[in-house]
């Protein structure tokens, strides 16, 4: 359970270099995360993520903001606080700064990174109870993101010219690590979700270093590109994810 967040986010991650016409600057997106608890899916936490502008003295960023949170009555049982934020160029999605702060059942931690993409290199700031505080500049291959522009950036990915069966390959930074996973995509299946019936792109998520399916997401195949739907598989038990609401749309 203790990395439930990050799995959740997991559903929606794949690394590209594309430029976005998928995401403007005031998009909202609501989602319900369900988990199966003795055979019964049951709603246990709400997932947002959000966009907007932020002006500096040099240009204007786009600020990409998830936050997760476990309903109240469920807090007792195992009480989520995330959030997760990063700020990239608006039109490539590149990451300069990535901040994580998370409560995840009396687990505390807050991690900063500051990209140099010039250099390959993120200088990462850890702090977690009692102001312990850790510095450490990490190495990092050209296409690394953190987990939030990774899952935005599927987004901006033409699916359209691909097969199905065809995987690639993509790192994620996490906990200053570089994780490797595969994507496969699956080809298009129409499903019905709480904002009307929309043809999807499905794909499937694993390890880049087993065939084990992690996970797998439905997002729109239109202009947008929204993730509306995602099951998901933790090695305490398996869930969902349901969109709920869909605001802000660029297209």
């Amino acid at each position: 359970m203790k990395r439930i967040s990050f799995l959740l986010l997991f559903l929606f991650s794949i690394t590209i270099n594309a430029q976005n016409n998928a995401i403007g600057s005031d998009e909202k997106l609501i989602y319900t995360a369900s988990y199966n608890m003795s055979g019964i899916l049951t709603d246990l936490a709400q997932i947002t993520m959000e966009t907007s502008p932020v002006k500096t003295s040099k240009a204007t960023l786009l600020r990409l903001k998830c936050t997760a949170f476990t309903y109240s009555k469920w807090d007792s049982f195992f009480k989520i606080r995330d959030l997760y934020e990063t700020y990239v160029n608006p039109k490539t999605l590149t990451p300069y700064l990535h901040n994580r702060d998370i409560n995840e059942g009396g687990y505390f931690k807050n991690m900063k990174y500051t990209f140099s993409h010039k250099t390959k290199t993120v200088k990462s700031v850890q702090t977690k109870k009692n102001n312990w505080i850790v510095r450490e500049t990490i190495p990092i291959g050209a296409g690394t993101k953190d987990i939030i522009s990774t899952l935005y950036s599927i987004r901006t990915f033409d699916l359209t010219s691909l097969s199905p069966g065809t995987s690639k390959i993509f790192t994620i930074l996490f906990d200053r690590e570089e994780v490797k996973a595969k994507v496969t995509y699956l080809g298009k299946e129409t499903i019905s979700t709480a904002i009307g019936s929309k043809a999807c792109y499905k794909i499937a998520l694993g390890s880049a270093n087993s065939n084990t399916v992690n996970g797998t997401l439905w997002f729109t195949a239109d202009e947008n590109k929204i993730p509306v739907y995602g099951k998901f598989k933790i090695p305490v038990g398996t869930g969902e994810l349901k969109i709920k609401s869909a605001s802000g749309l660029k297209n």
